[in-house]
């Protein structure tokens, strides 16, 4: 699996900065149809691990012991 900071193709440009109306037309879906299905996938898993605060470094099944009584 990607691992979110070891992935450097998604790095944030902090040079430029657009601004645009909400009901003006946008480059994005022509950007992101121009994008191979695996960098799309991997820019969705990206999205994910952000939002949803997951590595998948760390993360894992969690281990439960349960202690049953023979009767």
């Amino acid at each position: 699996m990607m691992n979110m900071v070891a992935d450097s193709a998604f790095a944030v440009n902090r040079n430029r900065l657009v601004v645009s109306l909400l009901g003006e037309p946008s480059d994005e879906k022509a950007y992101w149809l121009s994008r191979s299905p695996a960098e799309r996938w991997r820019a969705v898993e990206l999205i994910r691990q952000v939002l949803y605060g997951y590595d998948p470094a760390t993360a894992g099944l969690r281990r439960v012991l349960t202690v049953a009584e023979r009767a």
